[in-house]
């Protein structure tokens, strides 16, 4: 167990600026040390004992006392580090904000309107080009698929039954029609003469002479028909016959390939590789081609993007347009990962400008993005300049944000973090580079400058520093 006076020696020693409350409490703990010669056994030694340990306690809330006193006037500060600068980089002339973007984001409607039997995807899934995504219901479809493959089945038979031609049996057939024909002509014509010679014996009357010749009319136009038909039959069909049915095959061909295309229509398919940043429907639901109404049908079902091909997009105030120019090279860094950086290059500038904003738009493609860049978070691109050709020797150069700069009697300086308190710096102010500035003097690369709880501070006051912004 420690001593009243180590615990003294160590309170008072914490810190310089508490001295007075250290010799006030080790006065304290001079009155409760106990004497090792009167040090006993029994009741009054555990007594003793027991003093002692409350002495302690009360010494460390007394010392804690006095520290949270110490720091009660300390300022809260931001710092960072001032910041190397590689002089044979680009310079950034200018950074703003925006917001990343998919070069296209893509939403995918049915082409009809159906109940939706399946779903494939989900939010955050990947998916590939061609990929089914949703199915709709297919049942209807399919039967009109099929009876136009049925359809078209029956037109290849009939034009292939033409372009064959007559079988031998069917020229024969043709054949004894027509002497069949000739015989019920034959027979016609005798009873016919015979119903005359009657007639004119008295013997029948005249309708039944007439009734002969009816008869041998009939006959005789049967045979001219077989007599054709028998033809037809040796000859084959006509060439028009057979253009009309190859004619009919083409539109049963037509017929089943608009069925199948609708029926294809019902499988949602992703257009290209990306991924799906939102599902709008579910199973069951029912989805059309138009605009409905909230509560009625829906027509978006899927919206999705390559997260592979993404872009900033800025507004630049028209002021700081002439430091952008196409396929200039960039550097991209995202709010939420502010120490990864990416490579961007200009590839848009809008050809009109916002007369509301006093801005144009630009877009900055991002080189190489990874799985951390998501559409629509904050992003900063620092545009750069060229990089400076047949410089001397480099040397060593180091950059702090802009808004660590304060004029001091018409001089530029900045805080630097001295221990627990902060000193007024002059510096020498470099190149502009955007949100930053280049330091030619002042100070050295490990130095440590406030960035924010500027507004009353001091030189020589306490603070407490917080890394970063």
């Amino acid at each position: 167990m420690r001593s009243g006076e180590e615990v003294k020696g160590a309170v008072a020693g914490s810190e310089d600026g508490v001295s007075e409350t250290g010799q006030d409490l080790g006065a304290a703990l001079e009155g409760l040390r106990i004497d090792p010669a009167r040090k006993g056994r029994g009741r009054g030694g555990r007594w003793r004992r027991r003093a002692a340990v409350g002495g302690i306690g009360l010494a460390l809330v007394l010392g804690g006392v006095a520290v949270t006193r110490w720091f009660r006037g300390a300022a809260e500060v931001g710092v960072v580090s001032a910041m190397r600068i590689d002089p044979s980089a680009p310079t950034p002339i200018l950074t703003a904000g925006g917001y990343v973007v998919p070069y296209r984001k893509i939403e995918l409607s049915p082409k009809l309107t159906g109940r939706i039997e399946w779903i494939g995807v989900d939010k955050g899934d990947r998916v590939r080009a061609g990929q089914v995504l949703i199915r709709l219901d297919q049942r209807e479809l399919k039967s009109q698929a099929d009876q136009a493959r049925a359809a078209l089945e029956q037109a290849r038979h009939r034009l292939a039954e033409l372009e064959t031609g007559s079988r031998p049996q069917e020229v024969e057939q043709a054949r004894a029609a027509v002497r069949q024909a000739e015989a019920n002509l034959q027979n016609a014509d005798r009873n016919l003469r015979r119903m005359r010679e009657l007639h004119a014996d008295g013997a029948v009357a005249q309708q039944q002479v007439d009734d002969a010749r009816t008869a041998y009319e009939v006959a005789l136009a049967q045979l001219r028909s077989a007599s054709e038909s028998f033809d037809m039959w040796k000859v084959g069909p006509r060439r028009e016959q057979i253009d009309q049915a190859r004619a009919a095959v083409r539109q049963a061909e037509a017929s089943l390939a608009l069925a199948l295309a609708i029926l294809e229509n019902t499988e949602i398919r992703a257009p290209e590789d990306g991924t799906i940043l939102e599902r709008l429907a579910e199973l069951g639901e029912t989805v059309t081609t138009g605009v409905t109404a909230t509560r009625g049908a829906k027509s978006a079902i899927v919206y999705m993007a390559n997260l592979n091909d993404l872009r900033v997009e800025l507004d630049i105030n028209q002021n700081d347009f002439p430091r952008i120019s196409p396929r200039q090279e960039c550097a991209v860094t995202a709010d939420a990962y502010p120490d990864r950086v990416y490579k961007g290059v200009v590839e848009e500038i809008a050809p009109q400008a916002n007369r509301q904003k006093a801005t144009i738009q630009v877009k900055v493609k991002i080189i190489s993005p990874d799985q951390y860049l998501r559409p629509e978070m904050n992003a900063h691109v620092s545009f750069l300049a060229p990089a400076t050709a047949g410089a001397s020797a480099p040397r060593e150069m180091i950059s702090v944000p802009r808004v660590a700069l304060v004029q001091n009697e018409g001089k530029t300086a900045v805080f630097v973090l001295d221990g627990s308190k902060v000193q007024l710096r002059e510096i020498q102010v470099g190149r502009d580079l955007g949100e930053k500035l280049e330091v030619a003097g002042g100070l050295g690369p490990n130095d440590k400058v406030v960035i924010r709880g500027l507004e009353g501070l001091t030189s020589g006051q306490r603070v407490k520093a917080k890394e970063g912004t």
